[in-house]
C-alpha cells in the first residue's frame, strides 16, 4: 500500500468548495457586518466609516503575496487561513453580547479581512499551478458560479437566518393601532410616573394605551416641541437609548481636532443648511401636526438586555414616528416607562389609521447563532481541504539563495506597472469606475432598513436578505453573463459604452425609492433588480480592462496591482458616504451618488483601449 500524497485529483472535488470559501468571509465583512450593525444600532456613520476601513487588506493585498510564494506551500496557506478565518467568525459570535462589542467584533472582522485576502491570494495561485491550461480556461466559470453562491449565501440565507431568528425569538410583539378622525377629541397626555399596568405572570412588553386617536387638528408647535424634548430627555435619562452609540457619539464629541473644528464643522454646516433633508414643521405658521403617546415597560426583571423596535407595519405614511423607534430595557430600568410619541403630516385633514408594531426579537442572539454557524462551516472547510487538496509537484515554496533577487524582480514588477502608457488614465479608470457604486452600496442595506420616519423603506432584516441576497444576487449573475458573452463576441470596445451606461444609469431607481418610499414589496424588489443588474453588466467592462491592462510580463502581479486599486476605488468613497447620508438625508445622497457617476464617463473615454481586445480568435 503506497503512503504517496496525490498531486493530482478530480477539479470538481476541490474548485467548488475553494470558491465558495473564498466568497463567503469576502461578502461577510463587506456586506453581512453593515447589516449586523445596522441591527445591534450603530450609526451610519460609525457603519460607513469603519467598515470601509475593511477594504483595506484587499487595498494592500499585492504588497504582501510574494510571502505566500516565498515561504510554505500555497496548499498550506489556504488550509491555515480556513482555520483563522473559522476562529475569527468564532470570536464574532462570542464578542457580540459584552460590552463595547463594536470595537472587538471589528477587531475580528479586520482579522478575517486580512485572512481571507491571504487565503485569496493563495487560492488563485493554487488554481493556476494545480490545473492545466485547457481546466483552468474549463472551470473558470465554475469557479465564478461558486464565488456567486457564496454571495447568495452571504447576503441571503445567512441574513435571512439571522433575520428568522430576530422574529421567532425574544418576547411576543405587540400591536398598536393608530386610528385618525377630524371629529376626534385632543389627546391627553399622562406623566410616565402616573401609567400603571396590570401585573403579569410571565415576561412581556405591556403597552399603554392600545388603541390610539388621533384628531387631525393642529396643535401648538411650541408645545410639541416641549413635549418631544421632555420624552427625549426622560429615555435618555433613562438610559433605554443603545448605550453603544451614546458612547461613540459621546468620544468622538469630547475634543474635536484642528481640523474638525477649522474645516469639517463648517462643511457640516453648509451641507445641512443648503442640503439637508427637509422636515415638515419648518414653516410660517405657528402650528404643527398633532402627537399621540405610546408607553412601554416590561412586566418582569429580564435576566438580558431586551431591544424594542417599534415602527409602522401598514397603514398611512402620514402617521409618523418621532420619537421611540429603538428601547433598550434592562435590569436597571425595566420597571420604567419608556415614551414613543406618534406625530400626524400637517396636511392630513381625512379619516385614515396604521398599525404599528413593537417587536422584541433577540437581535444579538440572531448574528451570534448566525456567525456560529459560519465558524463551524469553516472549520469543516478546513478538515475538507486538507484531505482533498491535491499535493502539486509545483506547489513549492521558494527559498532559495537568491532571495534578494526576487525582492528586486518584485520592485521591478511595480516599476513596469506605473510605466505603462497612459497610466495616469489607467488609474483613473480604476479608481473612479465605480466612484458612485462604491458609495450607493455602502447605503443601500440601511435605507431598506431604517425606518420611514427617517427617510428609509422599513423592511424587516428578512425582506433585505430576499432583496440583496436572492434577487440582487440572481440579478447580478445575469448581468454578468450576459456582459461577458456581448464582449466575448464583439470586444470591448464595441459595448464599453453600454456598459458604463449599465453601471450608472440604475441608480436612478434609489432617487425614485427614496421619494416615493413605496411599501410594494414587488416594485422594491423590481428597482433593486434592474440596479444589480446594470451593475453586473457594467463590472464587466472593469474586470475585463483589468486583464487588459495586465497582459504581458508579469501579468499575474500586474492583475494584483489592478485589484488593488480596485478596493482602494471602493473604500475611499464608501468611508465618508455615511457621514454625508446623514447630513443630507436619503433623498439628496441619491441625488449626489448619480451625479457622482459623471466621472466614470469622463475617464472611459480618455483610457487607451484595443478594438480588438475580448473578441474570439483563432
Amino acid at each position: 500500500m503506497s503512503n504517496e500524497k496525490p498531486n493530482k485529483r478530480n477539479p470538481w472535488a476541490w474548485i467548488p468548495s475553494l470558491y465558495f470559501a473564498e466568497g463567503i468571509p469576502y461578502i461577510v465583512v463587506m456586506t453581512v457586518s453593515v447589516i449586523m450593525y445596522k441591527r445591534l444600532g450603530i450609526s451610519n456613520t460609525d457603519i460607513a466609516l469603519y467598515t470601509s476601513w475593511l477594504y483595506l487588506p484587499w487595498v494592500i493585498k499585492p504588497l504582501w503575496s510574494p510571502v505566500v510564494d516565498l515561504f510554505k506551500t500555497k496548499r498550506f496557506w489556504i488550509v491555515t487561513m480556513q482555520l483563522i478565518i473559522g476562529a475569527g467568525l468564532a470570536g464574532v459570535a462570542f464578542t457580540i453580547p459584552v460590552d463595547n462589542f463594536f470595537q472587538y467584533t471589528l477587531a475580528f472582522f479586520w482579522l478575517l479581512a486580512f485572512s481571507s485576502a491571504t487565503h485569496d491570494i493563495a487560492a488563485d495561485g493554487f488554481y493556476m499551478i494545480g490545473l492545466s491550461k485547457h481546466d483552468q480556461a474549463w472551470f473558470v466559470g465554475i469557479r465564478s458560479t461558486f464565488y456567486r453562491l457564496a454571495m447568495i449565501t452571504g447576503q441571503g440565507i445567512l441574513v435571512i437566518l439571522a433575520g428568522y431568528i430576530e422574529s421567532n425569538s425574544g418576547l411576543a410583539p405587540k400591536e398598536i393601532e393608530v386610528s385618525v378622525n377630524p371629529k376626534y377629541s385632543n389627546t391627553v397626555f399622562y406623566h410616565p410616573d402616573s401609567i400603571r399596568f396590570d401585573d403579569k405572570l410571565s415576561l412581556e412588553v405591556v403597552s399603554f394605551p392600545q388603541k390610539v386617536e388621533l384628531s387631525t387638528s393642529l396643535i401648538e408647535k411650541n408645545s410639541v416641541d416641549s413635549i418631544l424634548q421632555f420624552a427625549k430627555k426622560w429615555n435618555t435619562e433613562n438610559h433605554f437609548y443603545f448605550e453603544e452609540t451614546q458612547k461613540v457619539t459621546e468620544a468622538k464629541s469630547e475634543s474635536p481636532s484642528w481640523f474638525s473644528e477649522t474645516l469639517i464643522a463648517p462643511l457640516e454646516k453648509f451641507l445641512k443648511e443648503s442640503f439637508g433633508p427637509e422636515l415638515p414643521e419648518k414653516s410660517t405658521s405657528d402650528l404643527t401636526g398633532n402627537i399621540g403617546m405610546v408607553y412601554f415597560k416590561l412586566s418582569q426583571k429580564p435576566e438580558e438586555s431586551v431591544v424594542v423596535n417599534f415602527g409602522r407595519e401598514t397603514g398611512d405614511n402620514s402617521i409618523s414616528l418621532v420619537e421611540g423607534a429603538r428601547l433598550v430595557f434592562n435590569e436597571k430600568n425595566w420597571d420604567k416607562v419608556a415614551i414613543a410619541i406618534i406625530q400626524l403630516d400637517p396636511k392630513l385633514k381625512t379619516n385614515t389609521f396604521a398599525v404599528f408594531h413593537a417587536r422584541s426579537g433577540n437581535i444579538p442572539l440572531a448574528w451570534i447563532v448566525t456567525f456560529s454557524v459560519l465558524g463551524i462551516l469553516f472549520v469543516l472547510f478546513f478538515v475538507y481541504h486538507k484531505i482533498i487538496l491535491p499535493y502539486s509537484k509545483d506547489d513549492v515554496p521558494v527559498v532559495s539563495s537568491n532571495s534578494s533577487g526576487i525582492f528586486k524582480e518584485f520592485f521591478r514588477t511595480f516599476a513596469l506597472f506605473f510605466k505603462k502608457k497612459k497610466i495616469g488614465y489607467i488609474l483613473g479608470f480604476l479608481l473612479l469606475y465605480r466612484f458612485a457604486e462604491a458609495q450607493l452600496v455602502k447605503l443601500a442595506s440601511p435605507f431598506l432598513l431604517d425606518s420611514l420616519e427617517v427617510g428609509g423603506l422599513g423592511l424587516t432584516t428578512g425582506q433585505v436578505g430576499f432583496v440583496y441576497g436572492t434577487v440582487g444576487i440572481i440579478s447580478l449573475t445575469l448581468g454578468g453573463i450576459l456582459g461577458g458573452f456581448l464582449a466575448a463576441r464583439d470586444g470591448l470596445k464595441k459595448w464599453i459604452w453600454v456598459f458604463v451606461l449599465a453601471i450608472n444609469l440604475p441608480d436612478l431607481v434609489y432617487v425614485y425609492l427614496s421619494y416615493a418610499l413605496p411599501n410594494n414589496f414587488f416594485i422594491i424588489n423590481l428597482c433593486v433588480a434592474v440596479e444589480q443588474f446594470g451593475y453586473g453588466l457594467g463590472f464587466t467592462a472593469y474586470m475585463l480592462y483589468m486583464i487588459y491592462i495586465s497582459d504581458g510580463e508579469h501579468k499575474t502581479a500586474h492583475y494584483a496591482i489592478a485589484t488593488g486599486f480596485m478596493a482602494l476605488g471602493m473604500m475611499l468613497p464608501g468611508m465618508f458616504s455615511g457621514w454625508l447620508q446623514e447630513l443630507i438625508g436619503y433623498q439628496h445622497f441619491f441625488v449626489w451618488v448619480c451625479l457622482a457617476t459623471i466621472p466614470a464617463f469622463i475617464v472611459t473615454k480618455l483610457i487607451p483601449l484595443d478594438s480588438e481586445f475580448g473578441k474570439k480568435s483563432d
